[in-house]
């Protein structure tokens, strides 16, 4: 399998987001060929919607998905509060252009140990937001984590969960893989197939550190780690999925520190073996 070419790669805003604001990801994502960005909320504020809308389709790139709507349990119920926030998402990711709004559903609410309760009140949450962003045409794109994060981030952890749940919703959402947080999971060939074409809507890429030093901000650069990234891509891309490769590397003591010019080199110059 050939590797990724920097025009089919997307900078996910999080892989630099100590060094650079997000028009700086802009220019410099156009700069070194690479295809698409991929903002998170907060830099996405910080330089104003309409104004990184009119930045993206200046300098040519694509938008592989919006990071993040979700976190329904937030508030331990499905309030006001979260729901609007989730309809904000909806329409700052319409503006951009965004392939998906990607969700972080949320964890256990705080104080709580019933886990089936949480996970029926993001399923709440998402069909509420799904009903809003039909309206819009853009789709939803549940990011199951790893089961590390339950507790506190997401508490939709399989690909096979979250595809049960688009099962029940229908039309307008899929799933977000994030090697990650789904390499080790014994059904993912398995889901997929299930998931097939239309239900594949962002694909991200990193690497696994052995060992770990920090469960959050110690994700490796592709090829540091152990996950067979070019093994995941290949069962993606055998649904037919032909979208962006999106790079989210959240690392606190390694590329955050580093100059990002080198970071985006690093990047590309590794996909060429994914």
């Amino acid at each position: 399998m050939a590797g990724v070419d920097a025009s089919r790669l997307s900078l996910n805003t999080a892989t630099v987001r100590e060094q650079w604001s997000l028009a700086e990801c802009i220019e410099g994502c156009a700069r070194h060929g690479i295809g698409a960005v991929s903002p998170w909320r907060d830099k996405l504020h910080e330089m104003g919607t309409t104004a990184a809308a009119r930045a993206i389709r200046d300098a040519g790139l694509g938008v592989s998905g919006l990071c993040r709507g979700g976190w329904y349990t937030e508030d331990g119920s499905l309030t006001q509060k979260v729901k609007d926030d989730n309809r904000r998402a909806v329409d700052e990711a319409a503006e951009i252009g965004a392939a998906c709004l990607v969700m972080v559903v949320g964890g256990l609410p705080k104080g709580s140990k019933d886990l089936p309760a949480a996970q029926a009140l993001v399923e709440e949450g998402l069909a509420d937001t799904l009903d809003y962003a039909r309206t819009v045409g853009v789709p939803v794109a549940i990011e199951p984590l790893h089961p590390m994060y339950a507790g506190d981030r997401a508490c939709v952890s399989t690909t096979r969960q979250a595809l049960d749940i688009c099962d029940r919703l229908g039309d307008g959402i899929g799933v977000a893989l994030d090697v990650y947080h789904v390499w080790w999971d014994f059904d993912l060939a398995k889901q997929i197939e299930r998931a097939g074409r239309e239900r594949l809507l962002a694909f991200h890429i990193c690497d696994w550190l052995v060992p770990t030093k920090d469960l959050l901000l110690d994700r490796g650069m592709m090829g540091d780690g152990v996950i067979d990234i070019a093994h995941v891509r290949g069962l993606v891309e055998a649904q037919g999925f032909d979208g962006y490769v999106e790079v989210e590397i959240f690392s606190g003591d390694n590329w955050w520190t580093r100059d990002a010019d080198e970071v985006l080199a690093t990047m590309i110059d590794r996909a060429k073996d994914c």
